[in-house]
């Protein structure tokens, strides 16, 4: 993957500087399901997910020395946001293995349903397409909103795109804390960091390791009206992932 000087460039924060081969192409339909509710597909995604987990386990502890720390702050027996930074293609899978075997539902966009195979394979690990019309909009968080209080977690990535290897926490964006917000479930907020390679992988890593540090579970403030709710969530998310090391 290219490295990117970040420090001396003016891109801007929320710019996509990396971008994937996307020959199909793809049209969101109004009538779009974008919590999958069909038995046979269920039932096609939960064969596929032990096996795929327990390879994305191996793959990620081999190649990024990845490292989960805090296990024991994760929220159970709820729905909730997961939010974390992005600074790899793979760390949505890192995010997956911190809650595995538990499902996981990814916010994506539309773009990554236009490569051939990953379309399939990403629907199937519970992928959901963002839709940028206001009428397919109001479907989506409708149904994002069901699953949260069905108890299912949705990971988002509030910065909106994805910066290779980069080190700081970017500004964020509102999505994540109005899903949060309208349903009235906390945030389950999770730092990736960069670590030098220790031990066996220093024989072999020329990059960082990627750990993922998860932060204690923040809630909506219920004595704020529901604009500035939001707001505060957002703000005192960041504050916690800015801070956190």
């Amino acid at each position: 993957m290219k490295q990117y000087n970040y420090k001396n460039s003016n891109i801007q924060e929320d710019a996509h500087i990396y971008h994937l081969w996307e020959p199909l192409n793809f049209t969101l339909k109004d009538n779009y399901k974008y919590i999958p509710t069909n038995y046979l597909f269920t039932l096609i995604s939960n064969i596929i997910y032990i096996p795929i987990g327990l390879l994305l386990i191996v793959i990620n502890k081999l190649l990024f020395g990845y490292k989960i720390i805090n296990k024991e702050k994760i929220l159970k027996n709820t729905g909730f946001v997961s939010i974390s930074n992005h600074l790899h293609p793979m760390d949505c899978t890192m995010i997956g293995l911190i809650y595995y075997p538990h499902r996981v539902y990814y916010p994506t966009l539309q773009s990554n349903f236009k490569i051939p195979f990953i379309r399939h394979l990403i629907r199937l690990l519970y992928a959901i397409p963002i839709p940028t019309k206001p009428n397919q909009k109001t479907k989506f968080y409708k149904e994002i909103n069901e699953s949260l209080n069905n108890k299912k977690i949705i990971q988002m990535y509030p910065e909106g795109s994805m910066w290779p290897y980069y080190e700081d926490i970017r500004s964020f964006k509102y999505g994540a804390f109005k899903m949060a917000v309208t349903a009235n479930v906390p945030i389950q907020p999770v730092k990736f960091i960069l670590s030098n390679p220790k031990g066996i992988y220093k024989l072999y890593k020329r990059k960082k390791c990627i750990h993922a540090i998860i932060l204690d579970p923040i809630y909506p403030n219920q004595d704020l009206e529901y604009s500035l709710r939001i707001e505060d969530l957002k703000n005192r998310t960041y504050q916690a992932m800015k801070g956190a090391k």
